[in-house]
């Protein structure tokens, strides 16, 4: 039973490997549809927060705090251009942050993409960290591939995200987010194919 988390520039493939390692271990994958829930706008009480971690370990963990939370029904490549004033609300979003994913983390067996797990569980027993990354033109790539668009709009939201990824660290006062001592592996997508990044993962985890 572990924890995963994947950081990753964004466009190097962070969740189709997180779900691809999921599938294949058994994982409950934490993506986008929960933890960016909690970024909205800052819309979430502290109290919201205090209730599903009194809910931990009862079944259905992440289906009750989608049901707190509302729907989340727009495409990940939408979610991503949309323009959200309040998408970061500093010290408040870190805080819930700071429960969430370790309220998330107590299920064990889950993968969990972005929002600074490397940092929130850097000490948290049976997790694994890694780093995915690549060039720009092989980023730009797997957006168009990958999501069926075209390179502008590629361009434009690795653009949005990576100051979305600059802006989120800054909260957290930590500008290292890309160093290998973070990580247990960093996966140099240039170089690797995503099944062999998946395979890489998993035997890691297992062993």
């Amino acid at each position: 039973m572990s924890v995963i988390t994947i950081a990753r520039q964004f466009g190097a493939g962070g969740k189709t490997l997180g779900t691809m390692v999921a599938e294949r271990m058994g994982y409950t994958l934490i993506d986008e549809q929960i933890v960016e829930m909690v970024a909205l706008e800052a819309d979430v009480s502290p109290e919201l927060v205090d209730s599903i971690a009194q809910e931990a370990g009862r079944e259905g963990i992440v289906q009750r705090f989608l049901r707190k939370m509302g729907p989340f029904s727009k495409g990940y490549v939408e979610t991503a251009m949309e323009e959200r004033p309040g998408y970061v609300n500093g010290d408040l979003y870190i805080s819930l942050l700071h429960k969430v994913i370790p309220v998330l983390a107590e299920q064990n067996d889950v993968v969990i993409i972005g929002r600074g797990g490397q940092y929130i569980l850097s000490e948290w027993p049976d997790t694994f960290h890694f780093l995915m990354i690549a060039n720009i033109e092989n980023r730009i790539r797997f957006m168009m591939d990958h999501y069926n668009i075209d390179r502008k709009k590629a361009q434009a939201v690795i653009d949005k995200q990576n100051k979305r990824r600059i802006n989120l660290y800054r909260y957290f006062g930590r500008t290292d987010y890309e160093q290998p001592e973070l990580y247990h592996m960093v996966l140099n997508m240039n170089r690797l194919r995503l099944d062999d990044a998946v395979q890489a993962v998993c035997q890691l985890v297992k062993a």
